[in-house]
């Protein structure tokens, strides 16, 4: 999911200054963001919508995991999957950081706010501030459960894209952000359960730190099944249809498999197996959703 560990003290700027704006989870919550302008809608997309939307969210999104560099530097230093970025390593000062993040962020809320709707652009800085701010800030040095809590900005990015399409929230906008703050936990811990040592070292209060791996596999699984639960929701309210249900049942299914495994399994490589699932599990997730609503919307059309 990410470049770090891959640069050196030798990499060009333009590197470091790319690394800031985690391009790979920008590009995963674009994915979520262009899902849901297609779901917002029974055919296309306005271009200009698509293209300036996704834009502007992309660039405050990458504003706000600038800031994350910044205020983690610290915490990087002493983790191996970490400890290489340009901020840790001294190779960004964090006047420069500062500068890049309040830059992509001011030209993301300015396009927002000229081209799409002052909705979304208030939706997209809160969701900003929320994981920049009360997520990295405070809630990841506060408590065990900061994944939990702070998982709602990360899961904001299907209900920017409704937003930026059709200017209102609506209930369905909020079933996709509910379906994302649900698979965050069970997401995130598995990779903690991979990397307890070095959050151990790091002193980041994460759930296998604070209260162990049994614990922690133990509410994986848990999670995983309200998240399959709630991924049905869509096609209970007549959000999506039968291949929707189908892809959804079969796609869970093989989440609760690696959570089962993982849970019962004293194997160290299940919890980044079971991480690494989580994220091909998410795009096909919304992949399918996607061809449920193209395929079934058009007929449902008098």
């Amino acid at each position: 999911m990410s470049m770090q560990g891959e640069l050196s003290a030798d990499t060009p700027l333009w590197r470091d200054y790319l690394e800031l704006c985690k391009p790979n989870v920008v590009l995963v919550m674009i994915v979520t963001s262009v899902i849901g302008m297609f779901m917002a809608v029974p055919g296309m997309v306005p271009p200009d919508v698509l293209v300036l939307g996704n834009l502007g969210i992309a660039l405050c999104a990458a504003a706000a995991a600038a800031i994350n560099h910044l205020v983690d530097r610290h915490i990087d230093r002493k983790m191996a999957r970490t400890h290489n970025r340009p901020v840790a390593q001294g190779r960004l000062a964090p006047a420069q950081v500062i500068g890049f993040a309040v830059l992509l962020g001011g030209l993301g809320m300015a396009i927002l706010v000229v081209w799409i709707n002052a909705l979304t652009a208030w939706l997209t800085l809160a969701s900003l501030l929320g994981y920049a701010v009360v997520y990295t800030l405070y809630l990841k040095r506060a408590t065990p459960q900061n994944i939990v809590i702070g998982g709602l900005a990360g899961a904001a990015p299907p209900l920017l894209g409704w937003t930026a399409v059709t200017g209102a929230v609506h209930g369905h906008a909020l079933l996709l952000v509910l379906i994302i703050f649900a698979w965050t936990p069970p997401h995130f811990w598995a990779l903690a359960l991979h990397r307890k040592e070095e959050y151990a070292k790091a002193d980041v209060p994460m759930l296998p730190v604070t209260h162990g791996d049994r614990y922690t596999k133990l509410h994986v699984l848990l999670y995983t099944i309200l998240m399959v639960l709630v991924t049905l929701l869509p096609y209970l309210t007549g959000m999506s249809g039968w291949i929707y249900l189908l892809g959804a049942l079969m796609l869970g299914g093989g989440f609760l498999y690696w959570a089962v495994r993982l849970y019962r399994s004293a194997d160290p490589a299940l919890g980044l197996t079971t991480f690494k699932y989580s994220i091909v599990y998410l795009l096909a997730l919304f992949a399918i959703m996607l061809a449920d609503h193209q395929l079934i919307a058009p007929a449902l059309v008098v």
